[in-house]
Formats: C-alpha cells, structure tokens, sequence
C-alpha cells in the first residue's frame, strides 16, 4: 500500500482496510487525492524509467496496483457524494472530477506506457501469461486506443478536455435530479385527501410530515412515496399534479427551479460524446460504445430491440384498451391519461384477481426478507452470511455482512442501505468498494456496496417491503454476489470488473426468479405480527397476475433502450430535430401510451445522463434473455438443485471478466442463448 501522506491525518489515504467511514470530512478529499496522484505519476515514472524487457511483474502488475490504489481512496468519496450528499461534499466532489479526467486521460494517453504494454503483449513470454493476465493486457490495449493514445497532440488535448467536461456534466446532470426531486411535496391537509392510500403509505406520509415539524402527511417524488400515491390515490387532480412534478424534474418548467434544468446538459453531452466518437474514428457514439460490450453494432441492437417490440407491442395494444374499457365502463372515466395508468391497473388487477400488491406487504417485512434471501443463496451456492458489528458506517441504517463459503473461507463482506433520505439519491445500485486481488499477504477481500430505497419503517413497526423491491433487492444482492464471489486474483477482470455491460445485467436479472418460486418465498415471506407463511391462495392469486400488462412494461423498456441507442447513433444534435421530437419519434414506432407534451422523461433519466447506461440500456432486455435461459436450467433440475447452482457459480459468478460470456454462458447452458424462456416469463410466448 502506498505512504503518500500521514494516514492517520486523512483516513482516506489509509488503505489497509475497510474505509473509516465516520472520520471522513469534505477537507480530507482534495489533498488525499492531490498525494494519490502524485504518487502515482511518480511511480509511473520510475517503472518507465526501468527500460526494457518490460513483464507483467516488473511493469503490468504495479501499474493495476496503482489503478487500485487510487480506486480505492476515491470510492468511499464517490460513494458518500451518493448517499450523503450535502453542499460542502458537491463542491469539493466537483472540483476534483477534473483533476481525475485529467489523470486518467494523461495515463490513457501516454505512448510510453502505451509501447510498454505493446511489448509485453507481442513478447514470447505472453502465452506463458495466466488468462487474466492476457485479458488484462488485451483490456489494456483497448483502452489505450479508446483513450486517444494514437491520436496527433492536438487531438490529444482535445479529447482530455471532452473527458473533464463530460465527468463535470454528469455530475451536475445528477445533482440537477437529486435537487428537484427534494425541492418538491405534496402537503396533505385535509384528511379526506387521503382517500385510497393504504395505512402503509398515510403512516410513513405522516411520520415524514412530523419529523419536518409540519402538520398534516408529506408525499414527495422519492420512489416509495411517490409510486404508492400515483397506485392508490383516489383524488385525481391529485395524482395529476404529482405526474407533473415528477415527469418535468430538472427541465425548467417550474419557475423556481430554472437552475436544475438539465436539457442544455443533455444536449452538451450529446455534442460531448459525438465528438469523443469522431476523434477515435467512429461514426457515433453508440458505435464507440459497443466496442467494449457483447453486441456488435447500433443495427444489431436496434434488430434485437425492434424484434422484442414486434413481438410484445400488439399484446401491449390489447392491454392498454382493455384498460381504457374497464375505466370507462367501471369509473365513467372517458380519457385515461398518464396518471390514470397506475391507479386503474390496480383497479383493474383488483378485480380480475382478486389480488393487491398491498395485500403482500405485510408479509415482506424486511429483516425476515433480508434473511430468506440469504438462505436462497446458502442453499444455492452452499454459503453462510452474517452480519458483522465491526464495521464504521456512513448512517446508522447501514449493516454490514460477511460471506463465507462451506470451507468457511472468507468469500466477500458488503454493505447494505436500504432507505432513502434527502441527501441520498434515488434508485438501486451496487457498487464495489474493493476488489479480490491475492497479495504476498494473502487474497484481498471484496467489498461491495448494495444500495437501494424502499419504504422506511414506520414507529416500532419493520419495513414492510412490496413485492417490487423484494425483486428490486434480490436484483443488486445478484450484482453484489457476482463482484464477491470471484476467484479472479486479478483487479482489472475481478468480480463484475471487465465484463462487458451488456452482460453485467446477467447475474442481477437471474436472482429476481427466485422471488417467484414458492420454496424461496417460504423462506422470505412471513407476516410480521404472527410470522404466518404466505396463504397459498394468496400466493396463487401474485402467480396468477404476474404478467398482468407484462406487454406494456415491455414496450416502456424497449422505448427507454431504442431512444438511447438511436441518440448516440442516428440522432444530430446540432440538426432540427429535438431530443424530445426524437423521443417522440420513438415511442410512435413502440409506444401505446403517450404521455403529456409537458413530459421530459429525458430530463431525469440518470441511467444514460449520469449512469453510465448511454448507448447501453438496451443491455437489461439483452442480459434478460441470458438470465431467463440460464434460469431455465433451474426450472429443468429444480429451483435449488445444488448440482446446477454449484455449475453457475463456477462457471459464471467466479469467472469475473477473464472470458467472453458467450464462452461463460454455453459453458453453463451447453448452448447459446434462446428467446424462447424470456418470452415465457413475460407471458408473451405463443
């Protein structure tokens, strides 16, 4: 580990273990960060100045050390910057981004490193090389293309700058979301308001309402709050004005929150990222972006997306009028717009199956879901977990678990945050914290965090979770199992390290199945006064309604993907045609429902503005298809045959980024992939 500085005067540059969460302070960030780099410009330097014959000891190893190192200090600073943002962290968090840009594009840049790496890869030593070493040398090599390492100086310093002003916007885009979705709330008055909200929803609107000292419940636009009110309420203009709030986030529409308005980022990340593209010789962004992923090409892309839509949009057709018959013949309700959708759904789900995603949540509390889901994966892949009180954590909701495996070997330890606050934003991710490597010490251990935001306790009651985010966790426990379960000793293709992205998804997706399967949830869902079992007739009735307009969320997600590919391919910014006329043009080929034109979906949508996802979220459908097929398995052998677990977690949970997942999935499957389980699943096969 490096000695840049006194760790014990700044715990971020104290890398012999778990980050010191609490002792973390906005002023520690900028010099921790100013040693690191430093220190590693000096390393590079004295590895380089070594000369030739460069090897993976002398040369390949310590530069991944380095990359560690820094990854290292700079994760718990990205990581609170999420979930416990505050004003003094954005700034310095902000003027650091470029500081980061510029080292990374310096090191992505240098021809030195870049021969060094190139003589080690055409050396005869290079077969004798582990697979992961191989791959990190080829990952290697690509990168440094992708960096701009062959282009002339001009264009060299050219594409550092697009990197700065890209890490800049994205941060701001984000801040943009988190603000304006803060900035707003619904203060209920009159009690009469209420009507339709479940108890679940009233309590946790009146226990926010009275920690802010206000009287009366507070709805806000944070997922929990805002998804059970568009579901329940009866007050129609209501719900419209929370469909508003939430769809015009970040554009500018409400006079007092013109300064979150993001549609000039999107636009300046758009001319940003075609850019990056022409420098590096291709097309489109997306084309560039591809380079790294499963897929080949923009067409291959919109193909498979194009063939999805053909496939669910006529059913989704037939659900949506069947829908506009029921509200009309069963409420008078002669338009259904937007906000309508949720609510008569559930009406309309209601009725035919008698069944209410509500009817659910008492069975889902969520200490007994957090441990029925760890007893899948004990049966699954024969491991132990529990949590541990040693760790300092950034909230007290935090936990922090161990993984062992039937060795009783150390296998990984995450974090959990589970529930949302101001300061933290929205949505579910998993994050790796540290990353296996094996050191002359022994094997580092992975870390990772597991973040999400479901409904919070309220009073002495547990947090009584949807069915929803029960998937929503298994989803990111799926991401989190496969960053710690490697075996890979090696970071750059360690856990979900070097796996393209459009398979990254395959792990997470394949973990939501089990929440469906009757012998996991006998594990997972127990009411929470009397500990009663889910009643099996109310399990048949969650089956029954399963794909209860599985078609039309499939069209919303084949929208959300085919808009994001077709702006990083097709689309000229600098043309006539507006990211909202394209976003138009779109849902006309896919879409059945059509929202207001007041709408700016795009304005908030984070995944491909702030998260990495552009020209990349067609990968959740893509890695669907992997998941469903690799589940198929299971449904073949049985959901928890230790024989097929066992298989996919040698061939796919261990194997991190050394191989192609092609090769990783027909080594499981014993074949390549087939639509035919995905379409199954969805209700749409036939």
């Amino acid at each position: 580990m490096p000695q840049v500085a006194r760790e014990a005067d700044n715990p971020l540059l104290d890398l012999g273990g778990l980050p010191r969460f609490p002792e973390i302070r906005p002023e520690h960030v900028e010099p921790a960060l100013d040693a690191m780099l430093a220190r590693n410009r000096e390393e590079r330097e004295r590895l380089l100045a070594r000369g030739e014959p460069f090897s993976w000891d002398g040369f390949a190893q310590p530069m991944e050390d380095m990359e560690e190192w820094l990854h290292r200090l700079w994760s718990p600073v990205s990581h609170l910057n999420a979930v416990m943002n505050s004003d003094a962290l954005r700034a310095v968090y902000n003027r650091c981004l470029p500081r980061l840009s510029d080292y990374h594009a310096e090191l992505g840049q240098d021809e030195r490193v870049y021969r060094a790496y190139r003589a080690i890869a055409g050396d005869a030593s290079f077969a004798a090389l582990t697979a992961a070493q191989r791959r990190i040398i080829e990952h290697t090599l690509r990168d440094f293309r992708l960096s701009g390492a062959e282009l002339g100086a001009a264009d060299k310093t050219r594409f550092r700058q697009i990197q700065q002003d890209l890490s800049v916007l994205t941060s701001r885009f984000e801040e943009n979301v988190l603000d304006a979705t803060n900035a707003w709330e619904l203060l209920v008055e009159d009690q009469a308001d209420l009507e339709g909200l479940p108890e679940s929803s009233r309590a946790a609107a009146r226990q926010e309402a009275e920690q802010e000292g206000k009287a009366g419940w507070k709805f806000s636009l944070h997922a929990p709050s805002y998804v059970a009110f568009m579901t329940y309420s009866d007050r129609r203009q209501l719900r419209e004005r929370m469909y508003r709030a939430y769809v015009t986030r970040a554009s500018g529409q409400d006079p007092d929150g013109a300064h979150w308005d993001n549609s000039g980022i999107i636009r300046r990340l758009l001319e940003l990222r075609a850019e990056e593209a022409r420098l590096l010789g291709y097309p489109d962004f997306a084309s560039l972006s591809l380079v790294t992923k499963m897929a080949k090409s923009p067409g291959e892309v919109m193909d498979f997306l194009r063939g999805l839509a053909a496939r669910s949009r006529p059913a989704a057709q037939r659900e949506l009028e069947e829908l506009r018959a029921f509200a009309a013949a069963e409420f008078g309700v002669s338009v259904l717009e937007a906000w309508d959708i949720a609510y008569y759904s559930e009406k309309l789900r209601e009725r035919r199956y008698a069944f209410s995603d509500e009817d659910l949540r008492p069975y889902f509390p969520l200490p007994q879901v957090i441990s029925g889901m760890f007893a899948v994966v004990e049966r699954l892949y024969g491991l132990e977990i529990r949590q541990l009180e040693t760790a300092q954590v950034w909230h007290p909701d935090v936990r922090f678990y161990e993984i062992r495996d039937a060795h009783r070997e150390v296998r990984g330890r995450f974090y959990m945050d589970l529930h949302p606050r101001p300061e933290k934003r929205g949505g579910a991710w998993m994050d790796d914290c540290i990353s296996r490597k094996r050191t002359p010490q022994g094997v580092q251990i992975p870390v990772a965090f597991l973040v999400c935001n479901f409904t919070a306790p309220v009073g002495n009651d547990p947090a009584l979770l949807t069915h929803d985010e029960v998937t929503t966790l298994f989803h990111e426990f799926g991401h989190g199992l496969h960053h710690l379960l490697t075996r890979v000793d090696y970071v750059g293709v360690s856990g979900i390290n070097g796996v393209p992205w459009d398979a990254v998804e395959l792990p997470s997706q394949f973990m939501e199945n089990w929440c469906w399967e009757r012998q996991a949830l006998d594990g997972l869902a127990r009411h929470y006064r009397t500990g009663a079992a889910l009643p099996q007739d109310l399990y048949d009735k969650m089956i029954a309604a399963r794909n209860f307009q599985s078609a039309m969320q499939m069209v919303r997600q084949l929208e959300f993907a085919m808009f994001d590919m077709r702006l990083h391919s097709d689309f000229d910014v600098s043309g006539k045609k507006s990211v909202q006329e394209l976003l138009r043009e779109v849902r006309t080929e896919v879409a059945v429902m059509f929202p207001p034109a007041y709408s700016r979906f795009e304005n908030s949508f984070s995944h491909v503005f702030a998260g990495g996802y552009a020209a990349g979220y067609y990968s959740y459908k893509w890695a669907e298809v992997l998941s469903a097929d690799a589940f198929s398995k299971f449904e073949e052998n049985g959901i928890f045959d230790h024989h097929t677990g066992e298989d996919f977690l040698h061939c796919i949970l261990e194997q991190g980024g050394v191989y192609e997942p092609m090769d990783l999935f027909v080594r499981f499957r014993g074949r390549e992939p087939k639509i035919d389980a995905l379409l199954r699943h969805s209700g749409l096969a036939g």
